[in-house]
């Protein structure tokens, strides 16, 4: 952002940087597709985003569909626990997967309403938290297919012809 800035560029955000200017501009919740989280591999890379880590230090709410599905669900969701990010899933007991209202995986915590999460938020701010917190809204125009064996088959070909990279 600072590079961008000072060098008057152009330039887009992640999750991450996209809370820090919200709390800068006093905006306290906004809306993305997904969210970045541990990376599948993890314990060869150590590949987590950074949005974890911001989640985890700025108060700012941040609705989304999810966590992205290319990333490892489970292992994220842990990982925002660690962190001490509340996690809310809205009118789903199981955490939504980006693409798909379902990833299989049973959500921290849900709520039926929006006044739920309004009240949720607002407490958060009141007590003056330092965290942010995730409300994860399914995707009402989820793909169809089996997004985890397209993952699957996508990752097995990438590994077959030797492609990496983030």
């Amino acid at each position: 952002i600072a590079f961008a800035a000072a060098n008057k560029k152009y330039g887009a955000t992640t999750v991450a940087g996209t809370m820090i200017i919200a709390r800068k501009a006093g905006i306290k919740i906004f809306v993305t597709g997904g969210i970045g989280g541990v990376h599948r591999g993890y314990n060869e890379t150590m590949d987590m985003s950074a949005d974890i880590i911001e989640l985890s230090k700025t108060p700012v709410a941040v609705v989304c569909a999810g966590i992205k599905s290319i990333l490892d669900i489970p292992r994220t969701l842990e990982s925002l626990e660690t962190h001490g990010v509340p996690v809310i899933s809205y009118k789903t007991k199981e955490f939504p997967s980006f693409f798909s209202p379902s990833s299989g995986i049973q959500s921290p915590m849900h709520v039926n309403s929006v006044e739920e999460i309004a009240k949720v938020v607002d407490a958060s701010f009141s007590l003056g938290m330092e965290n942010g917190i995730l409300i994860a809204v399914p995707n009402q125009n989820s793909y169809d297919g089996n997004v985890e064996a397209a993952i699957q088959s996508a990752l097995e070909e990438a590994a077959a012809r030797n492609i990496s990279g983030r």
